[in-house]
């Protein structure tokens, strides 16, 4: 399948009315056609694994066609460099979301590039680095409790940033880690409990976000 096959099909399920709302719901809706994620899924699923594509999807600078390139892409053959490239491009979240849960978490930098981006400046950057961590707490089940243990003080470090879609990056990071099991469910909440002595108007929506859930009796019982 041709990347102009495919572009030509974005376009044929273009809802102009659902792009004009994707900007109620903070996203850069200047270059989307309003296709829904599922229709993106289903078409991915056509497509199949292709690295090549992937690319070409990626150069269109479509946004719908951007967030399929990630779900068509190939994990294996995704390189350091094309991760920065990708990543210092991203001026949505849903586009930042889709591309770390649906390829960039399943390649060998994942870790060290959540680390890294964590503490880079900018906003989608940074929330890239927190929504790695989300997703690798989630989808990967071989891990053990070190390799999210090490994501803890980055987690502190950057809970004071004020900008919405960090903060909110920051806690859904801390809440996945401390989701997995028991022992990083404690870790997770003295974590939570020592940002909220932070003096920030962030920190203590990050704390206070995350004790909720942490401390809830249904995830708690979870662990029961």
């Amino acid at each position: 399948m041709e990347v102009n096959d495919i572009l030509a099909q974005l376009r044929a399920l273009a809802a102009p009315d659902a792009a004009t709302q994707m900007a109620r719901f903070g996203i850069n809706a200047g270059a989307a056609y309003g296709v829904p994620v599922p229709q993106l899924r289903a078409l991915a699923k056509a497509i199949g694994t292709n690295h090549t594509l992937a690319e070409q999807l990626w150069m269109s600078g479509i946004h719908e066609a951007r967030i399929l390139a990630s779900m068509v892409d190939d994990p294996r053959l995704v390189t350091e460099e094309q991760l920065e490239r990708w990543v210092a491009v991203f001026d949505s979240w849903d586009v930042c979301d889709q591309c770390c849960g649906n390829l960039f978490d399943r390649t060998p930098f994942a870790y060290r590039k959540a680390l890294e981006w964590s503490t880079r400046d900018g906003e989608y950057v940074k929330r890239a680095g927190f929504a790695l961590m989300a997703y690798l707490a989630v989808h990967d089940k071989r891990a053990d409790n070190t390799a999210f243990e090490q994501f803890l003080p980055a987690i502190a470090a950057q809970s004071t940033d004020p900008r919405n879609f960090v903060k909110k990056a920051v806690s859904w990071a801390l809440r996945q880690i401390g989701k997995r099991n028991r022992a990083l469910n404690q870790r997770a909440l003295a974590a939570a409990k020592a940002i909220a002595q932070l003096d920030s108007t962030a920190a203590r929506w990050i704390a206070a976000d995350a004790l909720r859930e942490l401390a809830s009796p249904k995830v708690q019982q979870k662990f029961r």
